[in-house]
């Protein structure tokens, strides 16, 4: 995975367990973690990021993710967005609820640098083999607001940023924290960051695996598997007379190879917005908080030129209760991961956010007796 670090391009460090919920001994929820945890357990599909660090106020970056690694605009996926709250600029939500598909990389950036992204998906998806006749393109595009670290209105992020996401995408472990569109961001008060996580379910409930990405700029009281750190920390909102800000953004992706149609997507989407209030955000006026949820199941790929009648098999709604708590504990360590990697960051105007304290969280973990579990 490629990253841009003071101009210059280099390959992104691997993440480690010691930067993750369960290199601290947290063990969220009940069911087992895939192999990465992260959401590249699901088949298919591929990530790539692009890390913006330039001299002291470009704090910024590209993340992509890819449903699968053909013609995402030739072999549509099912898709469904759930929004929590919609202080945000999610480019293609429309179509995406009204068609129940997604026919794009689904890129993830700063507020300001939407429209740049969209030209680049755009561009991407032209150049594709078989898509010399394609005249239209919806490309979905999400964003957080990092203006706080990064010179957001400087607008540094490029068409070529992007593309090297898409085009750099991998199958491996997700690089986390400081990097793509968590670069700059700022959650509960901490450096936020990048984060994944993924929930297998057993095999004698169709051996599923659900896949959550989430890139966290968002504010409330910060909790850590039931343990009150934000407020044990005194540091979370109205925590005194102006508190902390806690408007932000959250986007968080969710995957799973399930047969899941658009209708049951959305379902799952929502149970990922638990996951967040389960670590204490509150999604406050100011925060754009979105979930893009769809399946990799190649059988149920619309394709551009489909037939009248498409027949697919889909999972009962009784069968996706499961996939609703994996996506919920998934979406909760993504958040808790990216606040662990996320490292001290200093940007604009020479403005530092400290990251989560690893020492006092595990004395906190220890006093709640929730290290040795």
């Amino acid at each position: 995975m490629l990253c841009v670090l003071f101009g210059i391009p280099m390959l992104c460090p691997l993440m480690t367990t010691a930067q993750r919920a369960s290199g601290f001994g947290i063990r969220i929820g009940v069911m087992t973690p895939g192999r990465l945890d992260g959401i590249t357990d699901v088949p298919g599909i591929k990530v790539g990021q692009t890390t913006l660090i330039k001299a002291d106020s470009i704090r910024t970056g590209v993340t992509a993710i890819l449903p699968h690694g053909g013609n995402l605009f030739q072999q549509k996926v099912p898709a469904a967005v759930y929004t929590g709250n919609g202080f945000g600029k999610l480019a293609g939500t429309t179509q995406v609820k009204e068609l129940g598909n997604i026919e794009s990389p689904i890129v993830l950036t700063n507020t300001l640098g939407v429209a740049t992204a969209i030209n680049a998906v755009v561009s991407w998806t032209l150049s594709q083999k078989g898509n010399e006749e394609v005249q239209s393109v919806n490309a979905v595009v999400g964003e957080t607001n990092d203006g706080y670290l990064n010179d957001i209105r400087g607008r540094y992020v490029t068409e070529a940023d992007v593309l090297q996401a898409i085009n750099t995408a991998g199958a491996g472990a997700v690089t986390e924290g400081n990097v793509g569109a968590g670069t700059g961001t700022v959650c509960f008060g901490f450096k936020g960051g990048i984060g994944t996580a993924s929930r297998v379910l057993p095999q004698s409930l169709g051996g599923y695996t659900v896949g959550v990405l989430v890139q966290t700029n968002f504010g409330g009281v910060l909790t850590v598997d039931g343990v009150p750190v934000g407020k044990e920390l005194k540091k979370y909102y109205l925590s005194d007379v102006l508190g902390e800000k806690p408007d932000g953004s959250c986007m968080m992706v969710v995957a799973t190879d399930a047969p899941l149609d658009a209708r049951n997507l959305e379902r799952l989407a929502k149970r990922a917005f638990m996951g967040l209030a389960k670590t204490g955000g509150i999604a406050s006026n100011g925060s754009g908080d979105y979930v893009i949820a769809f399946s990799t199941d190649s059988s149920l790929r619309v394709p551009f030129n489909a037939p009248a009648i498409l027949q697919q098999n889909v999972l009962s709604n009784d069968a996706v209760t499961p996939l609703f708590m994996a996506a919920i504990e998934a979406t909760e360590e993504a958040i808790i991961n990216s606040l662990l990697a996320a490292e001290t960051m200093k940007g604009k105007n020479g403005r530092t956010v400290e990251a989560l304290p690893k020492d006092r969280l595990q004395e906190l973990l220890k006093q709640y007796r929730r290290s040795d579990r």
